[in-house]
């Protein structure tokens, strides 16, 4: 999970604090003394401590001052990376927003060592956009700020096992509970960091929040302590709650070009043909792109083909092909499945170390109810996509229609599409990709799969099949 919540050590940043602040008391309590001659001893002493403290205030300048360029700001490293106080180079681009102008130009005043980062920072753009990445890397630099071991910081970070990072995701289907953010956000923003100067909360799905949960989170993003940061995630900013988007800086990162996520593709291996189709068909999303680019994603692929030719033939299909939404289902059954184990298995390891009894009990249970969880959204997703797939190859057959060939995003299966298209109306192909989109819709509404998916197929085979 990522998740910040971890037990730590002592806190040092504390003790040094208090350790000073004692020091400072203990000079300015007057000095009693058993005599004129240990007054006068001390006198001595004291002017001897002022000298010797004169000539530390003066090396610390000219450190400081070796640390300025002749005018006055902050050294730079090679790139324009601006040094942070802890003598590494803050970097000049945050990881995640190279493609992202906006996002790069927000981001990159909030570190550096005379960086002013924001309380509440909401990351809004299409997913697979790099929000995520940008969001960990962010946290790793405000973390790793005045640390005596920045790149040890950094590295706790990226690796999920900074006890000053708390990263949160709904741990409903559809909504964020307000068990997300009571204890886990709410009342740890109050505490002090365990060890850094900050400490970072990261929300993602902001979008899923509910009047409640967000009432209970007002508090924390109107007036949270100095040492608190908070970086918002979401996919739908149209759907965030307005009392929630006006307390936060917004960063937007747009849908990547589709030239961009072929040429990563390409990068990876991928063949030059099934990465620009891959690129095109992820709209913007590269998590997307590398799955569609995978044999599991070219096999998806194949399967929703398969469901939208049938379709097309309409009462002229075979019907011992048996139902074309048939090999979807499996899919998506068969992705629960792996959802659901990959959560057992942490589970079983993690109660190995509990000692039985109620807390254990407890423990089991969450997990439980998590891997049903997991395996469900898991699900979802592979026939959110293949309806997604779907609409999008009808509306491929739209563009060889009209004669808009260049506009074709599956360009590696062109000469398979060209004869389907010829002769249809193009009107009921651009309502048939609207089906698709409404039964995806339906889907965020609990409704039974198999029926949605065999109810849409009789739907689209009436209503562009070669008898209609």
């Amino acid at each position: 999970m990522g998740n910040g919540r971890v037990a730590s050590g002592p806190d040092d940043l504390s003790r040094d604090r208090s350790a000073r602040c004692s020091g400072a008391r203990r000079r300015r309590r007057p000095h009693r003394g058993g005599g004129p001659g240990a007054a006068g001893a001390r006198r001595a002493g004291l002017r001897a401590a002022r000298r010797r403290r004169r000539g530390a205030l003066a090396e610390d300048r000219r450190r400081q001052a070796g640390r300025r360029d002749s005018r006055g700001s902050p050294r730079r490293g090679r790139g324009g990376a601006r040094r942070s106080p802890g003598g590494v180079s803050a970097p000049a681009v945050i990881e995640g927003t190279e493609d992202h102008p906006h996002a790069r130009a927000v981001l990159a005043a909030a570190v550096g060592a005379d960086a002013t980062p924001s309380h509440a920072y909401l990351f809004h753009g299409p997913p697979g956009t790099g929000k995520r990445t940008a969001a960990r890397a962010l946290a790793a630099e405000l973390l790793a700020e005045r640390e005596p071991d920045p790149v040890a910081a950094r590295a706790r970070v990226l690796a999920g096992t900074h006890p000053d990072l708390t990263w949160v995701r709904p741990t409903g289907a559809h909504v964020m509970r307000v068990s997300d953010v009571e204890e886990p956000v709410v009342a740890a923003a109050g505490r002090t960091p365990f060890e850094s100067s900050r400490r970072v909360f990261v929300l993602e799905r902001a979008d899923t929040m509910n009047d409640e949960v967000a009432n209970r989170l007002l508090k924390t993003l109107e007036e949270p302590p100095p040492f608190v940061h908070l970086i918002l995630l979401t996919d739908a900013l149209g759907q965030m709650l307005e009392t929630v988007v006006s307390r936060c800086q917004l960063v937007r990162f747009d849908p990547l070009p589709a030239e961009r996520l072929a040429a990563t593709l390409e990068a990876e291996g991928v063949d030059p043909a099934r990465a620009g189709a891959c690129g095109r068909l992820a709209l913007g999303n590269l998590t997307r792109a590398r799955y569609l680019a995978s044999d599991e994603g070219d096999e998806l692929r194949a399967e929703v083909d398969r469901f939208v030719r049938a379709a097309l033939a309409g009462a002229e299909r075979d019907p011992r092909e048996g139902e074309p939404w048939a090999p979807i289902l499996a899919r998506a059954e068969a992705r629960r499945a792996e959802a659901e184990e990959a959560v057992e298995r942490a589970a079983a390891e993690r109660l190995e170390l509990e000692p039985k009894g109620r807390e254990r009990t407890a423990l089991a249970r969450e997990f439980e109810e998590s891997a049903r969880r997991e395996g469900r959204r898991g699900r979802t997703e592979i026939l959110d996509l293949a309806l997604e797939l779907a609409a999008l190859a009808f509306r491929d057959l739209v563009c060889i229609a009209e004669g808009a060939e260049a506009a074709v995003l599956a360009i590696d299966r062109g000469a398979e599409l060209a004869p389907a298209a010829r002769g249809r109306d193009v009107r009921r192909l651009r309502e048939a990709a609207e089906r698709c989109e409404e039964v995806r819709l339906a889907l965020e509404l609990n409704v039974t799969e198999e029926f949605a998916l065999a109810a849409l197929s009789l739907r689209l085979a009436r209503l562009v099949g070669s008898a209609g």
